[in-house]
């Protein structure tokens, strides 16, 4: 497998140190996607972290000229539909989340069960998620994901609190609480590794895939 990827920032650097560390060949970092050569491009799995806007500027030459791609960029899911159908119509496998961290998916399963297990029951959900203050969108794309779980499965929209301070990779914390107790489920990040760490396993999955697929679905 040969990887190129897409925005060299701390998220590119990171991954490409992982990739390297599994014995995955690195064919570029880029910082402008739409200009590898389509031949490589075709050998290549495209993995992207970069920003909304650049990725809303990328993603047809990706759909149209790579072999596979992982998407860890959010704040796009408003073109969701246009985005999936541009992977779909040129065959290219795809497979994007709002957060690739192996622990983060787990509590993706996690909250999950518990609103499906709560709803109807009298209970408030509360959503709050704390990031560094580069982060570009708000709430984050994992929030948004937690709210469209809990939404689901309790049959209430919860409140979304976003904090940004600092240098905070990541915390999210979703609280369901009624007149009797409450329950939270949380998951804290201590760097990004976490996130180039899935990203990484999406790839080698990309092997042998088709369609577009949302990366929990893959593993849990």
């Amino acid at each position: 497998m040969k990887v190129i990827v897409s925005g060299y920032g701390k998220m590119g650097h990171m991954v490409e140190s992982i990739l390297k560390a599994r014995g995955v060949e690195v064919a570029a970092c880029s910082e402008d996607i739409c200009a590898t050569p389509a031949p490589l491009a075709k050998e290549c799995v495209c993995i992207d972290f970069t920003t909304p806007d650049a990725f809303r500027a990328n993603y047809r030459f990706i759909s149209a000229h790579f072999k596979a791609a992982v998407i860890g960029t959010t704040g796009w899911y408003d073109i969701k539909n246009e985005v999936f159908a541009e992977f779909e119509k040129h065959g290219t496998p795809m497979i994007w989340s709002a957060n690739f961290s192996l622990g983060v998916n787990a509590l993706f399963a996690a909250v999950e069960k518990a609103s499906s297990v709560l709803g109807g029951h009298g209970y408030t959900p509360h959503i709050t998620e704390t990031h560094h203050i580069h982060k570009l969108d708000a709430p984050s794309g994992t929030a948004k994901i937690l709210g469209n779980i809990v939404a689901g499965g309790l049959g209430t929209e919860p409140e979304i609190t976003s904090i940004r301070e600092g240098e905070v990779p990541g915390i999210h914390t979703v609280e369901f609480r009624s007149g009797c107790d409450v329950l939270t489920f949380t998951h804290e990040a201590f760097s990004r590794q976490g996130l180039a760490e899935g990203a990484v396993a999406a790839a080698l999955l990309t092997e042998g895939l088709s369609g577009v697929h949302e990366f929990k679905t893959l593993i849990i």
